[in-house]
Formats: structure tokens, sequence, C-alpha cells
């Protein structure tokens, strides 16, 4: 059986409707001068300050136009000579199924038109049921309303008043005196969130890079702000979640931060969060992704390079690519010059014709200025590692000797310098010992080594290395 379609079908009889709906002109907000401050965890403050008319003594005020998602028990209401005896927040939207679940029991006008004659007819029928599906009692008969093809169309004589065309926080206050003033209402909502893109134009020849970056907004709230003051904070702030996913928390790959910074960027700062003021005020429509430019820098150093990592004991039968890694830093001399919020960093170089072609993106943490970073931007064709574990000899009761060879080929034109990483060394025990090696290592940590190779022109370079280990 096919169920019944209500939407485009339903209405409701003008003067009843009228005199009980007093809904709000859906194309006028009932907002007030807004303020909204966005956080990385789908998470904002908006702040509203209305205009509102109280007369002496109680009274309930209606505030349409709230966030649809908002929590409740964050609510604050501020104002001179009222004080707040109750509030509430009806979240239960006018909709097509909703009317028809609050007209359970209540009686309604079906109207059918004979598609042949053109016809109208008209039946008083009780609502039943409207689980999945709508049960009408039409005189003697039970009958289940059907999408079968024919004109029908389902008359309300009013709206329930616990109905609301827009999301409403209703809050029954007692004034000290009649008068209009200024009232602050402010809350924290889900649903509002914002990250950072960035679009970077790599210049391998002149060693420089441009960067643009992006604030991309996205608010699915249920609510436009209109004409409000944006604000965004940089930053993870602590908050119990409210049962709700993140927004946006980028999970920077292994190794983009090689260094943090220690440059303070010249930006304001709440606590220990940079703001990242949108200059302003703009209009924050609901289903709706804004982006609005933060940084553009042309012409900071960067370089390519490559890198490989390899696990312990790590073997492989064949060679395999190293990684493409773009190097730059956010410091105020030769770099970006600020402080990078967390986001995805697009790169693209230009081909024979100068014209920008993608090669690769990866994200980023909050970053400091003054940081500087390595981003995979994807996996070299040319450029390859293949690591042989080529002798493990026990070396007493409680210790192992184990022989690494590493090739490192280059079908390149030109020579490249390769990051070799020996990872997995020593991660608890601190006393592994490299027994000896053709090129001098760095030991960043216990637990890694890494060789700067250069490998030729169209050449290869080989790596060996003897480990003396607990396991």
């Amino acid at each position: 059986m096919r169920r019944f379609a209500l939407l485009p079908l339903i209405a409701l009889a003008g003067p009843a409707f009228a005199q009980s709906a007093q809904l709000p002109d859906p194309n006028r907000s009932a907002q007030g001068t807004v303020a909204v401050t966005i956080y990385n965890n789908n998470q904002a403050l908006v702040q509203d300050v209305r205009q509102t008319a109280l007369p002496n003594g109680r009274t309930t005020v209606e505030f349409p136009d709230v966030s649809a998602q908002i929590r409740a028990e964050t609510v604050t209401i501020g104002g001179a000579d009222f004080g707040i005896v109750e509030q509430n927040f009806d979240y239960d939207l006018l909709s097509p199924s909703a009317l028809m679940e609050k007209a359970v029991g209540q009686v309604i006008t079906i109207v059918r038109i004979n598609p042949a004659t053109g016809a109208e007819t008209r039946e008083q029928a009780k609502v039943l049921a409207a689980n999945g599906g709508v049960v009408l009692q039409i005189g003697s008969r039970i009958e289940v309303l059907r999408d079968d093809g024919l004109p029908v169309r389902v008359i309300f004589d009013k709206v329930p008043p616990n109905l609301r065309a827009r999301p409403t926080l209703s809050v029954t206050v007692d004034s000290s005196r009649a008068g209009t003033r200024p009232v602050s209402l402010s809350y924290l909502t889900p649903g509002l969130g914002w990250k950072a893109d960035y679009v970077a134009l790599f210049d391998e020849g002149a060693g420089k890079i441009d960067v643009q970056g992006w604030v991309t907004l996205t608010n699915n709230s249920g609510t436009t702000y209109t004409n409000a003051e944006t604000l965004l904070v940089a930053g993870q702030v602590g908050d119990s979640n409210n049962g709700q996913q993140p927004y946006y928390r980028p999970q920077p790959s292994r190794g983009t931060l090689v260094k943090p910074g220690t440059q303070t960027a010249n930006r304001p700062q709440l606590g220990d969060f940079y703001l990242y003021p949108i200059k302003e005020r703009t209009t924050i429509a609901q289903a709706q992704q804004k982006q609005v430019s933060f940084l553009d820098v042309s012409g900071a150093g960067a370089a390519k390079g490559y890198e490989y990592r390899n696990a312990w004991l790590g073997t492989q039968s064949e060679a395999q690519s190293a990684d493409t890694v773009l190097r730059f830093s956010t410091s105020r001399d030769g770099g970006l010059g600020d402080a990078l919020p967390a986001g995805t960093v697009r790169v693209y170089m230009k081909d024979a014709k100068g014209q920008p072609q993608f090669i690769g993106e990866n994200q980023i943490g909050h970053t400091p200025m003054g940081s500087a970073l390595g981003l995979k931007t994807g996996e070299a064709f040319d450029v390859k590692v293949k690591p042989v574990v080529e002798a493990r000899e026990k070396a007493g009761s409680s210790r192992w000797k184990t022989s690494m060879r590493y090739t490192l080929t280059n079908a390149r034109n030109a020579p490249v310098t390769i990051d070799l990483t020996q990872a997995g060394l020593d991660n608890y025990y601190d006393d592994t010992r490299i027994v000896s090696e053709s090129q001098k290592s760095e030991r960043r940590s216990s637990d890694e080594a890494v060789w700067k190779v250069t490998v030729p022109a169209n050449g290869e370079a080989v790596v060996t290395a003897v480990f003396d280990t607990r396991y």
C-alpha cells in the first residue's frame, strides 16, 4: 500500500488560521543586533540584543529565530527592571507531519477532486493514528490516506498552540515597569563550525610558495543569523561536546609539524586561543557554506624534499616510493608570518604551459607562528627505497644484532636528497646502539635514526647499518 503524500496537500482554514497561529513574517528575522562566536569544535556562542516591549507585571515574551539546536541550559537573558520566572524552548516545529500528529483524536476536513469532472467533495474525518501513515475514521468506515494519484487536500481549522513556524524560546518575566528596552539573549549551540582551507602555489625552481588562506564557515544549526558580527576562535575549547561529533578536527599525518614555533602572531587572542574576526557583518544562512579570506602571502620560502620511514624489521621485496614533502615555515622572516588554524593545505604547481595543476593535499593542526612544516603531498614516481633485513643474529641472552641494507634509487635527471628514517629502534628500554653504519646518522630520539642520503641523478645510493637491540 502506498502512503499518502502530505507535504503539498495540506491547507488551513483561512479565518481560524489567521486568528490562532499568529505566525511571524517568514521573510523577516525577529533577531536584533547579533554577534556569533564560532569555535572549532562544532560549538558557537550566539548573543542577540532585541528591543522588546514589556508590560508592567508578569508576561510571556517569545524569542523566535533562535537556533533549532539551542542548548537550553546555557541560555542567559539580561535587561533592566525585570526578572526571569520561567523559560521554555519550543522545538516542535510546524510541518505537515507534525500537524497530522497533533491532530490525532481531532476532526479534520478531507477534500477530494474528481479529475474527470473537477467536482469537489468534502468529508469530515477523525484522525485515529499518524504513525508511519494516516488512519482516519470517516462516518462508519476506517480509511488509510493513500497516494493513489487523485487530488486530495487535508484542511485543518487551526494550528496547535505548541507548534511553531520557527524555533522559539519563550520566557515568562516579571517586569517592574512597562516600556520598550534592550533585552540581551545569549546561548550556546552546536551546528555552527568553521575550518581553514589553504591554497598553495609552489614554484620549485624559485623555491617560493604563494599561500591563500580561507575560512570555511558552515551553518547547520537550523536558523539563519542575519547581519551578524562574526568572530572565529582557533583552538580546542574544552567542553562536554553535548553528545555531538566535532564539525572538524583534522588529524595531521605524522611529521607535518617538524618544529613548533615560538613566535607570537600579530592577532587578537582570547586566553590561549587566537581570534579571527570577519571584518564586516555578514548573514550566515542556514545550510550554507561561506568562505572569507584571512591569509594572502606571496613569495615565502619553500623547498621540496623526499622522506622514507621504515618500521623496525621492515623488509621489502620491491622498492617503495619515497614521500614527496613540501617544506616551509610560518616564521615572521621568510615564512608565512602568521599562526595557522587547523585545516587542509592543497598544493598546486604550474605545468609547462603555465597552468596551475593540483599535486596533492594534506592537513595541518593548529600551528604557532615560527613553526617548520613538512607537508606530504604524495609519493614520488622516480624516487624509490628498498629496505632489506640482511641478517639477524642472537648476541646474548636478551640481545640481537640486526643488519640492514637500504637501496635508494633516483630516475630523475637531477640529484635528490632523501631523509631515510629507521623507526622502532627503542620505545621502552632506551639502550639500542648502532654498531656500524655506512654514513653518519642523526639520532632524533631513542626510537629513530635518520640519514640524509644524496642520490645522484639517474643513479642509486646504498646505506648499511648494524643495530644492537633487545628484540
